[in-house]
């Protein structure tokens, strides 16, 4: 039986309609048509999916949709202002830490919510924070220059 619950995402309000086990992925993809943030294994494995929820990073696949209603989500598509890249996304384009790209959402929003809990991060604290999301094209060492490159942006 689905329940109409509200959902604010990226800053507006939405009224959706879910089943119990649908997750927040599948809502944000398919009945919000946010599809920056991707759907990998479904099994919380690889962090494509990963967005923030009250600004912790979460694997969406695992969330259940039910659990996000009166919370503020955050994805990919929330980051930009006014036709700009958030500096986070900046930082990943200078510094080439992609290639495929598939992984990168999931990245660049688990290095957002590492820098907004802590914006001096040691290196083995953001490898900490990334642990969880994988890059099956091993850009890792962008991805480490990417992250560092952003933290005095988030220091302000």
């Amino acid at each position: 039986m689905k329940k109409t619950i509200e959902l604010k995402v990226n800053g507006k309000t939405y009224t959706v309609d879910v089943a119990p086990y649908d997750s927040l992925n599948k809502v944000l993809r398919e009945h919000l048509g946010l599809t920056g943030t991707k759907r990998g294994c479904d099994y919380g494995g690889c962090g494509s999916c990963t967005v923030l929820v009250n600004q912790k990073s979460v694997y969406s696949c695992m969330f259940p949709a039910l659990r996000a209603g009166n919370k503020e989500i955050t994805t990919i598509e929330g980051l930009e202002a006014d036709g700009e890249m958030h500096p986070i996304q900046k930082a990943f384009v200078e510094a080439n830490a992609f290639q495929c790209g598939y992984c990168t959402p999931g990245l660049v929003m688990a290095a957002h919510a590492l820098l907004l809990s802590n914006p001096s991060p040691t290196d083995e604290e953001i490898t900490d924070a990334i642990s969880g999301n994988l890059c099956r094209c091993g850009v890792y060492p962008n991805i480490m220059k990417a992250i560092k490159s952003a933290i005095p942006v988030y220091k302000r």
